[in-house]
C-alpha cells in the first residue's frame, strides 16, 4: 500500500468514525460519543494503526476547536499526522 493509498484509508476512516458527532463540537470530548469503541478505537491502514486516543494525544497542539463539519476536523488531522510522522 502506497503512502497515498494509506493516507486516503485513514481519511476515509476518520471521516466515517467523526461524522456521526454533533457539530459543532467544541473539544475532543465531543467527539468519543461518535467513535464505535471510543477512545479505543483504533484506524489502521498499511504499515500504519494508532487508538483514538494515542491521536488525542499526539494532536492537541495540531486542532483549533470548534469545528463545524468532519471534513475540516479530518483535514487538521490528517495534517497532525503528517507533522507527527505517524503518516
Amino acid at each position: 500500500m502506497s503512502n497515498d493509498e494509506t493516507e486516503a484509508e485513514i481519511r476515509e476512516q476518520l471521516l466515517e468514525a467523526f461524522s456521526g458527532a454533533d457539530y459543532p463540537v467544541k473539544n475532543q470530548m465531543a467527539l468519543v460519543p461518535a467513535l464505535p469503541n471510543g477512545p479505543g478505537t483504533r484506524f489502521e491502514a498499511g504499515d500504519v494503526s494508532f487508538t483514538a486516543m494515542e491521536m488525542a494525544a499526539k494532536l492537541g497542539d495540531h486542532q483549533d476547536f470548534p469545528y463545524d463539519s468532519p471534513e475540516t476536523l479530518v483535514d487538521d488531522v490528517m495534517e497532525g499526522l503528517r507533522a507527527e510522522g505517524v503518516l
